[in-house]
C-alpha cells in the first residue's frame, strides 16, 4: 500500500511538472488609468529550460467577454500550449471596446493598450522572442475584428493574425453591440465607420506582409462579411488560409477553431527559426 501511495504521488508530480502555468496578472493602463486583468498561459518548457524564449499568440475574446472567456470557451488552451511550446496571452478587452482607441470616448483605448502598454509589459516580464515573426494576434468574433484591426494596423509588431467569426466589416451592423459609444453615430460620424473596419484597412496591405488565416460558420451572422473580406483578398492577390464549414457564432465554433489556428501560427513561428538558424 505504501509503495502503491509513492507511485501515485510520483504520476501526480510527473503530471505537474509536465503541465502548463496559467496566471492573472494586472497591467496597468497609463492611457485608461485603470488596471486591466490579462491571463497568460506558460507552457511546462518555460519553467524547464531557464534559457529558453518562447513565440507569443495574444487571444482576444468577444462583445461581452473578459479575460477568462478564452480558457472556458476552449479549455483545452493549456494543453495546446505545452504541445506547440507558446505562450498564449488573454486580455480583457473591455465589454464592448471593439480593441478600437475610441475617437469618441477618450476611456476606450484599447489599441494602445494591446499593442504598447501590454506587449511592453509581457516582454518585459516574461522570456518572449521579441519580434514580430514570433508575435500573432487572433481571436473570435469582437476579438476576430480586433486582431485582424491590430495586425493589419500594426505589422511592425505582428506577423500573423487569425479572426475565427470575427466581425470583419462592422459598417452593415451600425445598431449593435454598442458601436455607437465608441465610434459616434453612422450619419454623424460616417468617417469613423469606414476608417476602422478591417475590410476597408486591408486595402493597404501587401502580399507576404502579414500572415492571415480566417475562419467562419456557414450558420453565423458574420458569414457574408467574412465571404466579402475573402472575395477582396483574391482580389487584391492577398495569401490567407479562408475556411467555411458548418457551425454557427458560439463557443463551440471558435473553442474548436482556435487549435487550427495555433497549428496554423506555429508552422509560421518555425519557418522564421529555420531560416535565422533557430
Amino acid at each position: 500500500m505504501k509503495r502503491t501511495a509513492i507511485f501515485l504521488m510520483g504520476i501526480l508530480f510527473a503530471l505537474a511538472a509536465g503541465a502548463a502555468v496559467t496566471d492573472t496578472v494586472k497591467v496597468y493602463s497609463n492611457s485608461m488609468h485603470k488596471d486591466i486583468k490579462v491571463v497568460i498561459v506558460r507552457p511546462a518548457a518555460y519553467d524547464q529550460d531557464m534559457q529558453r524564449h518562447f513565440p507569443v499568440v495574444y487571444l482576444l475574446h468577444g462583445y461581452s467577454g473578459n479575460y477568462a472567456s478564452w480558457l472556458k470557451d476552449a479549455p483545452q488552451l493549456p494543453a495546446k500550449a505545452d504541445e506547440l511550446n507558446m505562450i498564449l496571452i488573454c486580455p480583457d478587452g473591455g465589454y464592448n471596446s471593439w480593441y478600437f482607441d475610441s475617437p469618441v470616448d477618450s476611456t476606450v483605448r484599447y489599441e494602445t493598450f494591446v499593442t504598447s502598454e501590454l506587449m511592453t509589459y509581457i516582454d518585459g516580464n516574461y522570456r518572449t522572442v521579441a519580434d514580430r515573426h514570433c508575435r500573432a494576434i487572433a481571436g473570435l468574433s469582437m476579438g476576430g475584428h480586433g486582431a485582424f484591426y491590430l495586425g493589419m494596423r500594426h505589422k511592425d509588431l505582428f506577423g500573423a493574425a487569425g479572426s475565427m467569426a470575427g466581425g470583419v466589416d462592422i459598417r452593415p451592423f451600425p445598431r449593435n453591440w454598442d458601436m455607437v459609444r465608441v465610434l459616434g453615430d453612422t450619419l454623424l460620424h460616417k468617417d469613423n465607420w469606414e476608417r476602422n473596419t478591417v475590410i476597408n484597412i486591408a486595402s493597404g496591405l501587401k502580399n507576404g506582409e502579414l500572415k492571415l488565416v480566417m475562419a467562419c460558420g456557414v450558420g453565423d451572422f458574420f458569414l457574408q462579411v467574412n465571404r466579402d473580406l475573402h472575395r477582396k483578398l483574391l482580389e487584391m492577390k492577398i495569401d490567407h488560409d479562408y475556411t467555411e464549414r458548418p457551425g454557427a457564432h458560439n463557443r463551440d465554433f471558435w473553442g474548436n477553431s482556435v487549435d487550427y489556428q495555433l497549428l496554423f501560427f506555429k508552422k509560421y513561428f518555425e519557418n522564421f527559426q529555420e531560416k535565422i538558424g533557430g
